[in-house]
């Protein structure tokens, strides 16, 4: 057995279930929110789901790894990590299917097999020169990508100079779902689709519609693996739109981290925000999946736009906590590591011997060894916790005081406010919430009983006291019924 193989058969991951429709992301009950562990180590993954992503209320992990990929300086661990399933976690593996590597070198990828690319050979598949577009389907003069107004080329030329596969013949598609049901075969939930954009949707549905239903053992009878494709898509005048590719599964919601970013640096009134998501222009809910900032924008590829990152710790948690506060679609949260900006191809952290270095962690939660884990900041895994408690309940109770002062609830379960403006926030305001004691989870957690940070008190009638200094450091408060005073919370919600 293989290393890759030995991993593989770890992520045999159980429970939950759902519709055969490739939109269900089989998460434990009311939870849904995603974390994009940006090139940790297996075994450092397999840990996380044990110690926090589990206890801490997350429903899946994706990562990148599981294919043989040309040799490059970082050294990945070996895949020696505990299976996560026993913390009610899912996997999402990442699916690049729409290309092999540049069309330059050769050599011996990480699984130890040949390749040689510029005579389009990768014995290892096997894949030749007869199962990648060439001048029949691409047109362009060096068969790469120039006119993104051009679906064809789009399409059928290479990206980034990277030799694209002929979706479109049997064979090809036939080694892809192979490769798809080997990952169900082993209990996966779920792929995201990388360069979705550079397929045909045809073609994407018919590989999705040939692979196997998900393990019957782990998740019940009749399940589909959960899709997502990336397909950006910033509203312009592009000649493909994200909406033709939902046959196959959930879009990533590129447009949705720019739209909030202008907001949360106070180019846009926050007060805008009343109507978000669809009535923004959005694609449906149960479409989407959301995210701040991925690992490509965050770097300045991969869709253009301005888009908040870590760099940016104040408006970054805000407009954060906004995406976990507010129900429409589903949150993927960037976890990253520290990089040199004028350098934007730097990768992990790394050893002396170019193994990526082990994720360590400080006494409050934080990480350290070049890590930034935005997914450890108590703003935003306690924004996790609000999100869970609050699952099934539409937005009420909306208030905007000013342009950049708003509050809503979420049912009787959850309440959140804002203050962006260069004064005080300071009403007495309707939470929807049952009366009692609540500590405010973006200061503080509920121990032993007792707040440690802020705590606002809830009448009878449902409003509260609500006190937001301009110069916070987290111009924000949030309460839910998991962290009332008096209650027994549980950090799952």
């Amino acid at each position: 057995m293989s290393e890759i193989q030995f991993f593989l058969l770890l992520l045999a991951i159980a429970t939950a279930g759902g519709s055969v429709y490739e939109g269900d992301p089989h998460c434990a009950h009311g939870h849904d929110s995603i974390v994009h562990l940006f090139e940790w180590r297996w075994d450092d993954i397999a840990r996380e789901c044990e110690v926090f992503l589990g206890p801490y209320g997350f429903c899946a992990v994706f990562f990148y790894g599981i294919y043989t990929c040309a040799k490059i300086t970082i050294k990945y661990s070996s895949p020696d990590c505990k299976i996560c399933f026993y913390h009610y976690f899912r996997i999402y593996v990442d699916a690049v299917i729409n290309h092999m590597t540049g069309s330059d070198g050769s050599g011996r990828g990480t699984g130890g097999s040949f390749y040689d690319a510029k005579s389009l050979q990768f014995p290892g598949v096997p894949f030749g020169p007869n199962d990648f577009n060439g001048r029949g389907a691409c047109h362009s003069g060096d068969l790469s990508i120039h006119n993104y107004n051009d679906a064809q080329e789009v399409r059928n030329c290479r990206l980034v100079g990277l030799v694209d596969l002929k979706l479109g013949t049997s064979y090809v598609r036939g080694k892809t779902e192979g490769y798809l049901n080997h990952l169900i075969d082993i209990g996966v939930a779920g792929f995201r689709v990388d360069a979705a954009k550079h397929m045909w949707p045809g073609d994407l549905t018919a590989i999705m519609a040939n692979t196997k239903n998900l393990r019957s053992d782990v998740f019940g009878g009749g399940k589909r693996a959960f899709v997502y494709q990336e397909v950006i898509d910033m509203g312009g005048n592009e000649a493909i739109k994200a909406g033709e590719y939902l046959g196959s599964g959930r879009v990533t919601n590129f447009i949705f981290g720019i739209k909030l970013a202008s907001v949360f640096r106070k180019q846009n009134p926050m007060k805008y925000l009343h109507n978000w998501g669809e009535g923004w222009g959005m694609m449906r809910t149960g479409d989407v999946v959301n995210f701040i900032d991925n690992h490509d924008n965050q770097r300045g590829h991969g869709g253009g736009g301005s888009v908040l990152t870590h760099w940016e710790p104040r408006p970054y948690k805000m407009a954060t906590a906004f995406m976990l506060a507010h129900p429409y679609g589903m949150p993927r949260i960037m976890s990253s590591f520290e990089f040199n900006r004028a350098h934007n191809y730097e990768g992990p952290p790394h050893n002396g011997d170019m193994s990526i270095k082990h994720v360590s962690f400080h006494g409050d939660m934080t990480c350290g060894n070049g890590w930034s884990c935005e997914h450890r900041w108590r703003e935003i895994y306690n924004m996790v916790a609000f999100r869970n408690m609050a699952a099934g309940t539409g937005v009420s109770h909306w208030w905007s005081g000013s342009d950049y002062q708003i509050a809503f609830s979420r049912g009787n379960r959850a309440f959140i406010a804002f203050n962006l403006e260069n004064y005080d926030l300071d009403h007495n305001l309707q939470t929807g919430m049952p009366s009692g004691t609540y500590c405010d989870v973006i200061s503080g957690n509920l121990e032993n009983g007792a707040c440690t940070g802020k705590s606002v008190h809830v009448g009878h009638d449902g409003h509260a006291h609500i006190h937001i200094r301009h110069t916070a450091r987290d111009p924000m408060v949030a309460i839910h019924a998991g962290a009332k005073v008096g209650s027994n919370p549980r950090r799952t919600g």
